[in-house]
């Protein structure tokens, strides 16, 4: 029995975005299954000692060139929110309260997360947006602003942000298929490979 496709990233990672929009279509060519699982990039930098791409020498004006390239290449919208980046707990934690409850609903909350930050440029930060979009998606709205204020959502995702750490996530997107880890949306082909022929 083949296993699940274990896909992480962050809601403000352009990249996570550019693979959400393929990761699914990608697997169900290939029988699989996807678990969707966001995290946030701030847990993990506190973790390694990293930092952003934006704030490093050379780099940063580089980056902000080709998140509009890639996103020309796969063919998606794209705006460069502002502000950006921004921080994604409330979307984070939003999604896995859903996931409790569907599972198809949380990833189309992740999608329109996703769409309504890097394609509408709407502030995911912002717990009425948050809400607004899970709402659209079908969710009960007032019964996530509560959830959303209590204290065990929030211990969810710091959990989630842990165990993703444990199996090694640093970045996003992060996909591990059979125990292979893939860091970047750069790496689809290489997914695709392994999807077809295995271990290479």
């Amino acid at each position: 029995m083949t296993q699940p496709i274990d896909f992480y990233f962050d809601f403000s990672s352009p990249y996570g975005y550019f693979m959400a929009e393929k990761i699914d279509a990608l697997a169900a060519a290939h029988g699989r299954s996807v678990r969707w699982r966001p995290f946030l990039l701030g847990a993990v930098y506190k973790h390694t000692g990293s930092r952003l791409m934006l704030d490093a020498p050379l780099k940063g004006p580089y980056v902000f060139r080709d998140f509009e390239r890639t996103a020309a290449f796969y063919g998606l919208p794209w705006v460069l929110p502002q502000p950006f980046p921004v921080g994604t707990q409330v979307a984070a934690r939003a999604f896995y309260w859903l996931l409790d409850q569907d599972e198809a609903m949380a990833r189309r909350f992740a999608l329109d997360i996703y769409r309504a930050y890097f394609a509408q440029g709407r502030d995911i930060s912002q717990e009425a947006v948050v809400a607004d979009v899970a709402a659209a998606v079908g969710a009960d709205r007032a019964a996530l602003v509560d959830a959303l204020a209590g204290e065990a959502i929030r211990t969810r995702l710091k959990d989630e942000c842990a165990r993703a750490i444990d199996k090694g996530v640093f970045g996003s997107p992060y996909v591990i298929v059979d125990g292979e880890p893939f860091w970047g949306v750069d790496r689809i082909p290489q997914i695709e490979r392994w999807l077809e022929t295995g271990r290479f």
